[in-house]
């Protein structure tokens, strides 16, 4: 029963408590200022937000990800609603990055090695549309770049399966309740994460340790 509740997927084990959800409207652009600079926002799904969260915000040139759902129907929905299969929504981290230390490309090439993304609604024992892989494009250059990235990775020989990865426009974003923020790294003996998540985290950090952040995986 131990090991079926670690490997049945990050909806198991959860902390229960209830967290207001806020939505946070995203138009087309999504461009901030800051720092003297243009930083831009990608938003990405490809499983259980916990494992994805945690290898992009250990980046350069990322500033902040937050984990939150996207491309579903309802309005302010619960992490048990989405988990339930009930909203449309996908499970989604938004990322907030410079592209002048990182490019958009090289956000979507990680995305596309850190998952698999030839599966349909799932991912490992993470079954259902909430786990889709997903680009949410946030305006046209965006999309010219997600429909780019899938053909080169498609054609790269990296996945035998076709890439069924959705492309499609971003409309709303809704953070994720409270406790879903940063969890791998303020739960890292949890069962999931142990067992799960560690051991994607460690094979990322090899392969792409010249584009860690100072003092990760040291």
């Amino acid at each position: 029963m131990f090991l079926v509740m670690i490997f049945s997927g990050c909806s198991r084990g959860q902390n229960t408590k209830q967290v207001t959800t806020q939505a946070a409207q995203t138009n087309t652009n999504s461009i901030k200022k800051g720092a003297g600079t243009n930083l831009e926002t990608a938003t990405l799904a490809g499983g259980c937000f916990w494992c994805i969260e945690t290898i992009f915000e250990d980046l350069k040139g990322v500033d902040k990800v937050e984990s939150g759902y996207a491309g579903g129907r309802v309005e302010n929905p619960t992490y048990e609603q989405v988990c339930a299969g009930v909203t449309g929504h996908a499970e989604v981290v938004q990322i907030t990055f410079d592209p002048s230390v990182i490019s958009y490309d090289k956000l979507l090439e990680i995305f596309f090695h850190i998952h698999n993304p030839t599966t349909l609604n799932k991912q490992g024992a993470d079954e259902g549309e909430q786990y889709r892989s997903a680009i949410f494009y946030h305006n046209e250059a965006q999309k010219t770049t997600a429909e780019k990235v899938k053909k080169q990775i498609g054609e790269s020989g990296l996945w035998n399966q076709p890439i069924l990865t959705e492309i499609s426009p971003m409309d709303k974003f809704y953070s994720a309740e409270e406790y879903h923020q940063n969890y791998y790294k303020t739960n890292p003996e949890a069962g999931y994460c142990s067992m799960v998540i560690a051991p994607k985290v460690q094979k990322f950090y090899k392969e792409y340790k010249d584009y860690l952040k100072d003092g990760v995986a040291n």
